[in-house]
């Protein structure tokens, strides 16, 4: 019987990436797993209120989820300050946090052999600065230079480009990937629970 994991991300491009990664580690460590997308729009502010709605009712209800995956950029404010944020001490199962530092763009372009893989051409990785937009048009800058015209902002090309990817390379370019990665490893083999 696969695991389930809930999931609270703010967009679409947390789910395909975040949802990319997890069906790729899930796969790695032979655990099969269902992801049941609670919320992927709207941005930081409404996955805070679903979840609290969601942990209130499951908790009420006893119908749970194995595991609670929450994603949101960390915006510059950092996984400590983006933690505070979530109400995952009301949560009767593990959860995993994933705050991508500062955006989750920044994830696809961190192997850049990974990138030429999926795209044709390598991507240099970009370097960790906070700017809203920097990450989106980046990407974008990358795919049309490897010749190809995105028609999502490049986000649908995350699948290809996460089943590439070297974990571990990519892990220790980005150390929000590296937290995110090793949770999320833990959760899936029940460990500190």
């Amino acid at each position: 019987m696969p695991k389930l994991v809930a999931a609270f991300v703010e967009d679409f491009a947390h789910r395909q990436v975040i949802g990319a990664l997890i069906g790729r580690v899930a796969g790695q460590l032979g655990i099969e797993v269902e992801v049941d997308w609670r919320n992927a729009r709207r941005g930081h502010g409404q996955v805070v209120r679903e979840l609290r709605e969601y942990l209130r009712d499951i908790s009420k209800q006893g119908n749970l989820p194995d595991l609670v995956m929450i994603g949101t950029d960390a915006n510059c404010k950092g996984l400590v300050e983006r933690s505070k944020q979530m109400p995952t001490d009301m949560s009767p199962v593990p959860t995993v946090l994933a705050v991508p530092d500062p955006h989750i763009e920044r994830w696809l372009m961190l192997d850049g052999a990974a990138f030429k893989v999926a795209l044709g051409q390598g991507c240099k990785a970009p370097d960790q600065k906070c700017s809203r937009d920097r990450y989106k048009e980046t990407l974008i800058r990358a795919i049309v230079n490897a010749g190809v015209t995105p028609s999502l902002g490049g986000i649908e090309f995350a699948e290809d480009i996460v089943s590439a990817m070297n974990l571990k390379r990519a892990a220790k370019a980005d150390p929000s990937l590296r937290r995110f990665l090793d949770d999320l490893r833990r959760a899936l083999r029940g460990e500190g629970q």
